[in-house]
């Protein structure tokens, strides 16, 4: 087993017993009561219903935390992505790989391997990783603002490991065209 890297330091308050890292406070919980509970609320609501609600949240989870770590670190652009998905893949969600980034043209590719979901809940013969859609867009999206970009994309999962054949994900951000501006 592997110990944590230094550059991803947990501290616990010894007196609330509050987790954090990177200055955010977090939740330690083992993977199948996160997706378990996960699985229940896609039930409840439905998968598209759900997937929506997610990408909203995690769109704008995503700009904030961008925002603050770039500020915080003094990163930019495209480094800016790589920190956030470097951080990404070392809270247990899975290992996130940059395949391509074009910041001109509001374009990104990311590869998911070892993902949590399908770990938990295996080959289901569909994607089950939409949670983190809304990561990337979200991502893309405050990166290009802070270059001046008027540009903004949008992203969708094509591919989960969890689908028959397939031993990886995939993610992509394209722009935004006047049927999404909404």
């Amino acid at each position: 087993m592997t110990k944590m890297a230094p550059e991803l330091p947990i501290e616990v308050d010894a007196e609330t017993g509050v987790w954090t890292t990177d200055a955010l406070p977090m939740l330690y919980v083992p993977r199948h009561f996160f997706v378990n509970n996960h699985v229940a609320v896609e039930e409840a609501l439905g998968a598209d219903a759900y997937a929506e609600i997610l990408y909203q949240a995690g769109y704008k989870s995503a700009w904030h935390w961008c925002e603050k770590e770039a500020a915080m670190h003094g990163l930019e652009g495209e480094d800016v992505f790589e920190h956030y998905m470097k951080r990404l893949s070392q809270r247990g969600w899975g290992l996130f790989i940059t395949e391509h980034i074009d910041l001109a043209e509001g374009t990104c590719r990311v590869r998911l391997e070892h993902s949590a979901f399908v770990y938990q809940l295996g080959k289901v013969g569909r994607k089950v990783e939409y949670m983190f859609t809304g990561w990337f867009a979200g991502a893309m999206d405050q990166i290009l603002e802070a270059r001046g970009s008027q540009l903004r994309t949008v992203a969708e999962q094509t591919q989960s490991a969890a689908e028959q054949g397939c031993e990886v994900g995939y993610f992509v951000t394209v722009p935004r065209d006047d049927r999404d501006q909404g």
